[in-house]
Parts: structure tokens; sequence; C-alpha cells
């Protein structure tokens, strides 16, 4: 039992809607299941499997990237409003996605006037969506990604190649340099094992119980 969280918990001062973020193969999915399991949170979950469109994306980015963005953008949304009208958003969650970030794929994947339509769709499906109370931004150099996404071995994914991944870093990095809209705790994730280093999670978990605005970086502490 962490005493910070259980302190937290009892005067309402914990994060209700935490959002984890980052390029794929990162980890975000795996951290968004612990703090979920930590907090006694909802999970909500991206649903990459569904999307039809994904494996031919990566075989040919070029044709199918609206189709595959546009997918993703309607199926983020849906999970969203079906949240707000099942009332879960008076409840407290972890996310494995930010709706906002929807338009870094596109902005990566669309031409001119791909993303021009994209942009109007995407103004008419987020204009309520929720605002984290915290969002963790996972950061890893592409060729750990790409080392990660073979290992995992996800036939959708064998397509993938580290140039794909480098627009993709560049893209999360310009996204999160600005980003403001909620507290942000950025973390790079090849100096973070939260699923083999118990301690490393329990860092992670007591930094960010500390945050209430703001950019933070988190560096797990040595053990002595």
């Amino acid at each position: 039992m962490n005493p910070k969280l259980e302190s937290l918990r009892s005067s309402g001062s914990l994060p209700r809607f935490i959002a984890v973020e980052g390029a794929i193969g990162v980890g975000k999915t795996t951290l968004a299941h612990r703090l979920a399991e930590t907090f006694n949170y909802q999970v909500l979950l991206e649903r990459p499997q569904e999307n039809p469109f994904l494996e031919r994306f990566y075989q040919d980015p070029k044709r199918y990237a609206l189709q595959t963005q546009l997918f993703f953008l309607f199926q983020r949304a849906e999970q969203l409003r079906d949240a707000r009208q099942e009332d879960l958003f008076t409840d407290v969650k972890v996310s494995d996605f930010l709706i906002d970030k929807d338009k870094l794929f596109a902005e990566v994947t669309l031409d001119e006037d791909e993303y021009k339509l994209y942009q109007n769709v995407y103004q008419h499906m987020t204009f309520d969506a929720p605002t984290p109370d915290l969002v963790i931004y996972l950061q890893a150099p592409s060729d750990v990604l790409l080392q990660r996404i073979q290992q995992r071995g996800v036939a959708s994914e064998r397509d993938i190649n580290g140039a794909y991944l480098d627009r993709l870093n560049d893209a999360y990095a310009r996204f999160f340099h600005f980003y403001d809209r909620s507290p942000l705790l950025i973390i790079n994730s090849t100096d973070i094992d939260i699923v083999n280093r118990e301690e490393d999670y329990q860092q992670l978990v007591d930094y960010a119980l500390d945050i209430r605005s703001g950019r933070h970086y988190f560096n797990p502490r040595p053990l002595l």
C-alpha cells in the first residue's frame, strides 16, 4: 500500500483522468494497465486490432493513410462519447491515448488535401472531448521502438520501419513541446523498466502523485 496514494485518495486529490501517450512500441498500454491496477481505476484502451486498414497502411502508407486515420478518429471519439454517456467520467480512469494527438498522426501521414478533410471531421468529432488531469508522455529512440515492435511480433506491424518511427517521434516531440492543456510528465522509457523493476514503477507513481501543474521530467533514482 502506498501511503501517499491513500492519503490523496482520502482527501479527493488524486487525478481522476490520466492519459498515457507515446509512439508505437513505447509501452503506453502496459503502463496504463499498471496505473489502473494501482489506482483502482477503469482503463480505456485503443483498439488498433479493430482497424481493418492498419495492416494495409503499413504496407502502402500513401494509399491507405486517410482511411486508417479516419477509422481511428471515429473509434477514439466513439469510445470517449460512450464513456460519457455511461457516466464513466464521473468515475476515474486511465487511458492509453490522448484524443488531441490524433492530429499528430494525420500530419505525418496525410497529404495537404487529405489533411484539410481530416481537420474538418476532427473539429466536429472532438469538440467536447474531456481533458485529462495528468498526461504521461513516454519517449524512446526509434531503434529501441523498432526492436520492441519486432520482439512482440504483431503481424500487422511487421512492415513498420525506422524511417516511419523517426517521423513519428519527431511529430510527438513537436506536439508535446507546445502541449499545455494538462499537467505533463515526460519519461524516457529506455531508462525505466516498469515490468521487471518494481522500484522504478513505485518511484514513478510517487513522482506523479506530486504533480499538480506544469511540465515535469522523471528519471528513476539509483538504488543505494
